[in-house]
């Protein structure tokens, strides 16, 4: 069975991509940092549909975090996909308040810990038993990246304007070993991230703002997800999919 890490799979843009990729046929293995009751809930939807989901509670900023999370997937099978969509925001504040430990933490979730993983992942498909076959890896971005968010979370948009600049270089380095690497950029989407930056309304206060006159949904974004990971795009690779209503 092919298998599929996601991090960050317990709620929003997450859960709604765990729920599609095991619709899609794939066991999926991801990851949360503590919401192990919304974590076993996704878990038991997946076993109630036939499918399989594996939680693995772990923080994607330890050390050995890319090596433990993939061996645990590969205990299911043979993993041919993984999407980067942990994230945090950190406060939503002007850019003087930012505090280092706030900028740390933002860097290391949104950009290291992706990194990290991406190149766990290029070391297994391209030596020893794990090489064969097509691989990709969808990075999930924000339209922060190009807004710059100011006087949210500037920091932020330049760790997420990092995983673009690293799906692109990856695609380009990779791409001869045949693993494809994409990102999706989702613009405002309605999910609890808002709440825990401080802002529970943000995602409707913005909406105004976008053409479509409102904003995604996380499963908006994780057909997107879905799509880079399919058949259908076996041609795309150092592209980042704007899902942001028009923004």
């Amino acid at each position: 069975m092919r298998v599929a890490i996601v991090t960050g799979g317990s709620r929003g843009i997450g859960r709604r991509t765990v729920e599609r990729l095991c619709g899609d046929g794939f066991a999926v293995v991801f990851t949360h940092s503590g919401s192990g009751a919304e974590a076993a809930d996704v878990e038991r939807d997946a076993a109630a549909r036939g499918h399989t989901a594996v939680a693995a509670r772990l923080d994607v900023t330890d050390h050995d975090a890319p090596a433990r999370l993939f061996d645990l997937a590969q205990a299911q099978g043979a993993v041919t996909a993984v999407v980067n969509n942990a994230g945090i925001t950190g406060p939503i504040g002007p850019f003087t308040a930012l505090t280092d430990e706030d900028l740390r933490a933002v860097v290391d979730v949104n950009l290291v810990a992706p990194t990290r993983l991406c190149r766990e992942a290029a070391r297994r498909w391209t030596t020893g038993e794990h090489a064969a076959g097509d691989r990709a890896i969808v990075n999930i971005s924000s339209v922060a990246a190009r807004t710059g968010s100011p006087g949210e979370y500037i920091a932020y948009a330049a760790a997420k304007a990092g995983v673009e600049t690293l799906t692109v270089g990856l695609a380009k380095e990779l791409g001869p070993a045949g693993i494809r690497v994409n990102a999706v950029s989702p613009g405002t989407t309605d999910t609890t991230i808002h709440a825990r930056a401080g802002e529970p309304g943000r995602a409707q206060r913005v909406a105004a703002k976008v053409p479509l006159g409102r904003p995604g949904e996380p499963s908006e974004i994780a057909g997107a997800v879905a799509w880079l990971l399919s058949d259908d795009a076996s041609y795309v690779t150092g592209a980042v999919l704007s899902v942001a209503g028009g923004l």
